[in-house]
C-alpha cells in the first residue's frame, strides 16, 4: 500500500504497520527519553513575613482562619487552650487527625481564630485550617494528607427551610377536619 491510499479496515491498517522489520524501524526517528521526573511537581512553601503558614478552613457555617508555625504542639483557639474551647475530646481528636496523618504530632503550634456555626462544625473548619496550613509549610504531606481527604471542604450545609412546610422538607400536620 502506497502513503495516498485510505484504510478502509482493520486488517489494512495491520498491514501498514507490519510492512517490514526493517523498513518501519528506520523511518521513525528515534527520540531521546526525558531522565525520569516526580508524577507531581513540588509546590513552594508559602510563608508570611514571621515564619507561618495561614490558611483558611471551612465546615457548616463555621470558618477557621488558621496559623502554623513549629513549637511544641500548643494549639490555641480564639485566645484559649484546645481542652478548654472544645470540651469534647472527640471534638480535639478531629483537631490533631492531620497531624497524626502526617507523623507531626507536637512539633507545630496553632493559632485560630473560628466564627460561626457550632463546635462540631468549628471543629471540622480547624482540621480543615490545619491541614490547608500543614501542605503550605511542608509541600511534601500534601499527598498523605489529600489521601485522607482532609484538603477537600466538607460541602454539606443545613438545608434551606420553604415556605409552605413547617421546616426544610417537613409538611405542616394534615387535618382530615
Amino acid at each position: 500500500m502506497s502513503d495516498t491510499e485510505t484504510v478502509e479496515s482493520l486488517s489494512d491498517l495491520k498491514e501498514l504497520t507490519s510492512e517490514g522489520p526493517g523498513e518501519a524501524q528506520a523511518e521513525t526517528p528515534q527520540v531521546p527519553t526525558a531522565p525520569a521526573t516526580p508524577a507531581m511537581p513540588l509546590r513552594d512553601q508559602i510563608l508570611d513575613a514571621q515564619g507561618r503558614a495561614y490558611a483558611t478552613g471551612r465546615r457548616k457555617d463555621a470558618v477557621a482562619r488558621v496559623w502554623l508555625k513549629p513549637g511544641s504542639g500548643k494549639i490555641t483557639i480564639n485566645g484559649r487552650d484546645q481542652e478548654l474551647y472544645f470540651a469534647r475530646p472527640t471534638l480535639r481528636l478531629v483537631i490533631n487527625q492531620p497531624f497524626q496523618i502526617a507523623e507531626r504530632d507536637g512539633q507545630y503550634d496553632v493559632v485560630a481564630t473560628v466564627k460561626g456555626g457550632g463546635l462540631s462544625g468549628q471543629a471540622g473548619a480547624v482540621k480543615h485550617g490545619i491541614a490547608q496550613a500543614l501542605t503550605r509549610y511542608e509541600p511534601v504531606l500534601r499527598a498523605p494528607v489529600k489521601t485522607a481527604g482532609f484538603l477537600t471542604r466538607d460541602s454539606r450545609v443545613v438545608e434551606r427551610k420553604k415556605y409552605g412546610r413547617a421546616k426544610a422538607r417537613r409538611s405542616f400536620q394534615f387535618s382530615k377536619r
